[in-house]
């Protein structure tokens, strides 16, 4: 498959991503007593990353994610000289999501222009720390890249990654949208974040550092751990 198509792949599908995690976030989460809530909005993150490693793994690796692009790289399961392709059209997916979402949402009346962007400090759903956003964004893309790796090794059960990866992606939303809203991802951060401005653009930086020093760390230790003895 040539490098191309691999790239609108994943354009496709981080679109996909940001526009059912971000979109359920600013258009159903909130509405009263019957909105999604942050558990709802967790699913709906899992539910795209499997709908979409089902659809176009085969195609592009179905990564959605810089931070797992280069961490990847770090485990040795995809080539350098690639990454640009993709993060570009991670970053454009994201950032198509995010206009489109706040175009349906500006159809509403009292819109504020939230777009389920990321932050620390003022800008946290809860006024966690830079600190505390610092850790858990490395700490949760660590743990993500580490069971991605194990869930795409060879010697893994058969078909099963997609589900894996989806509910891992649930389970790290449910432990940290208090925190930072959840990234663990440097495209999904920026498509909001770029069309908002403001504290989201001005934070924007720390969800791509954190995410992608936490990215190395778990690609590295699960190839430390699973290299033969």
């Amino acid at each position: 498959m040539s490098l191309s198509k691999r790239s609108l792949a994943e354009l496709i599908g981080t679109f996909w991503l940001v526009l059912g995690g971000c979109g359920s976030a600013v258009l159903a989460a909130g509405i009263p007593e019957l909105g999604l809530g942050y558990l709802g909005v967790s699913f709906a993150f899992g539910l795209t990353v499997v709908t979409m490693a089902y659809a176009i793994g085969h195609i592009s690796g179905c990564h959605l994610n810089p931070a797992v692009s280069i961490g990847l790289v770090a485990g040795g399961r995809f080539n350098a000289k690639e990454l640009p392709h993709y993060i570009i059209a991670q970053v454009l997916g994201a950032i198509l999501a995010a206009l489109l979402i706040r175009t349906i949402a500006s159809g509403m009346e009292g819109y504020a222009g939230g777009l389920a962007s990321n932050g620390f400090a003022e800008h946290s759903p809860h006024g966690y720390s830079m600190m505390a956003g610092l850790i858990i964004e490395i700490v949760m893309t660590a743990m993500f890249l580490f069971i991605i790796m194990g869930a795409t090794d060879k010697r893994a059960p058969a078909g099963l990654a997609p589900l894996a990866i989806g509910f891992t992606l649930v389970l790290i939303h449910l432990i940290s949208i208090p925190v930072t809203n959840t990234s663990v991802n440097p495209a999904r951060s920026s498509g909001p974040a770029l069309i908002e401005g403001g504290i989201a653009l001005q934070q924007l930086w720390l969800f791509w550092i954190a995410p992608i020093i936490g990215a190395v760390i778990g690609a590295m230790a699960y190839k430390a751990i699973s290299q033969p003895d």
